[in-house]
């Protein structure tokens, strides 16, 4: 399963992505807004959008690319390495 990650914190980049790989997860995590998000983002299997620290264009960005590659899009209030891992248990399970 593949995980791209809208959001969070810039220090917690490598936790993130050993989270995804503990559930056998292929990440990408994006904590700033790159010139290109749409083409670098792919096609996932899941979109995680931490709300609290992404700006609006980024969500947007990223809700227009769930669409178009039918991938499903959760959104989190929290940036938390507890919040990552229970989004990915409730999705892994």
């Amino acid at each position: 399963m593949s995980v791209v990650i809208i959001g969070g914190h810039d220090r917690m980049v490598c936790q993130y992505k050993k989270i995804c790989k503990q559930f056998k997860c292929k990440a990408k995590v994006f904590t700033q807004m790159p010139a290109s998000l749409g083409k670098q983002i792919g096609s996932p299997d899941l979109i995680v959008l931490f709300t609290n620290t992404v700006s609006h264009k980024m969500v947007r960005c990223a809700v227009e690319e769930a669409e178009r590659c039918n991938a499903d899009v959760i959104r989190c209030h929290s940036s938390s390495k507890n919040a990552l891992e229970e989004i990915l248990g409730n999705v892994c399970a």
